[in-house]
C-alpha cells in the first residue's frame, strides 16, 4: 500500500508542479513539504500541524484530502479509505499568480512616490538658493528718492510795481504778528529740479579693510571655484555653496576642509585669525586677528 508520502507526490507530479510552488501556495516551509513527501514523520511537527499541511497540500492540488489524511492515520494502524478515482486535472491555484501581481503593484506605488518625493525636492532646492541669496545680500539701502516740485515759471515782472502810468503807492505797515497757534506751513517756490530730503544724507559705508587684498588676489579667476580652508586654531566657519546648501561646523585646528561650486562662496566665520583661505589655488590675505568674527564673505567677490 502506498504511503501518505508516495500519495502526495504523485499527486504534484501529475499536476506538474514542483515543491517550491506548493510551498508558495500553502505558506508551508519546503522542509517540511519534503519530510512529509518522503515519510520522514520524525522531521514533522506535531501530528495536528501535519494534518494541517496535509489538508493544505491537497487543497494546492484542487484534491480532497480525505485519502492523504487517511494514509497519514494509517500509519498508526487506522484502516485506510478506499482510494478515490484521480479527478480531473485543474489549474494551478490562483494564490501563486496574485501574490506576485500585488507585490508588483506595490512595487510600482513604491517607484511612483519615490519620483513624484524627488521632483519636489529638485523644485525646492531650485527655488532655495534665490530666496537665500536675496536674504543674504540683504536689500539695497533705500536711496533718498528725490521729491521734485513741479516747476513753476519764473516770474516775468514784479507783481509788486504798478504799471508805469500809474504811480506806485507805498505799501500799508504791518501789524505785528501775534502767534496765537502754530502758523500754518508756508509754501516756498522750489526751483525746477530741486531735491527735497527729509533726512540727512547717509554717510557711504567703509569697505572692510581685507576687501582690497582680497580683490587683488581673486582677480581673474572663473567658476568653478574651489575653496579650501586650512585651520590654525579651532575655527567655527559656515560655507554656501551654489546649490543652497550650507556646511557648517567647528573646524579644529590642523584640519582642512575643501568646496568646490559653480557661484561665488558665501562664508562666515567664527575666529577669521585662525584659518588660512585658499581660493583656486591662491591664498587669500587674512581677514581679521584671532577671535574676529566676519559674517557673509562673498568669494570671489562680486
Amino acid at each position: 500500500m502506498a504511503s501518505v508520502g508516495d500519495h502526495l507526490r504523485e499527486l504534484r507530479q501529475g499536476r506538474g508542479l514542483s515543491l517550491d510552488e506548493i510551498s508558495r501556495a500553502t505558506r508551508v516551509a519546503s522542509r517540511y513539504l519534503e519530510a512529509l513527501e518522503s515519510d520522514r514523520f520524525a522531521a514533522l511537527p506535531a501530528p495536528v500541524f501535519t494534518r494541517g499541511f496535509i489538508l493544505a497540500y491537497c487543497q494546492a492540488l484542487g484534491e480532497a484530502p480525505d485519502e492523504a489524511l487517511a494514509l497519514y492515520d494509517g500509519r498508526d494502524g487506522v484502516p485506510a479509505a478506499a482510494p478515490r478515482p484521480p479527478a480531473a486535472p485543474v489549474a494551478r491555484p490562483p494564490v501563486a499568480e496574485s501574490e506576485p501581481r500585488s507585490r508588483s503593484a506595490v512595487l510600482v506605488s513604491f517607484v511612483l512616490l519615490v519620483i513624484l518625493g524627488m521632483a519636489l525636492f529638485a523644485v525646492a532646492l531650485m527655488t532655495q538658493p534665490a530666496r537665500e541669496e536675496r536674504v543674504d545680500r540683504g536689500a539695497p539701502p533705500v536711496a533718498d528718492v528725490p521729491l521734485s516740485a513741479p516747476a513753476r515759471q519764473p516770474a516775468t515782472a514784479s507783481a509788486d510795481p504798478a504799471p508805469s502810468s500809474v504811480p506806485a503807492s507805498p505799501p500799508p505797515p504791518r501789524a505785528p504778528a501775534i502767534a496765537m497757534s502754530p502758523p500754518a506751513p508756508s509754501v516756498t517756490p522750489v526751483p525746477a529740479g530741486a531735491v527735497i530730503t527729509h533726512e540727512p544724507p547717509r554717510p557711504a559705508a567703509t569697505p572692510p579693510s581685507w576687501l582690497p587684498g582680497v580683490q587683488a588676489a581673486t582677480g581673474g579667476l572663473g567658476s568653478p571655484y574651489r575653496l579650501i580652508a586650512r585651520a590654525s586654531e579651532a575655527t567655527w566657519i559656515r560655507v554656501r555653496t551654489e546649490d543652497g546648501q550650507n556646511s557648517e561646523e567647528t573646524l579644529p585646528a590642523g584640519q582642512t576642509r575643501e568646496w568646490v561650486s559653480n557661484r561665488p562662496f558665501v562664508l562666515t566665520l567664527g575666529n577669521a585669525g585662525g584659518v588660512t583661505l585658499e581660493l583656486n589655488g591662491r591664498t587669500l590675505p587674512p581677514l581679521g586677528p584671532s577671535g574676529t568674527v566676519i559674517s557673509r564673505i562673498v568669494l570671489p567677490p562680486q
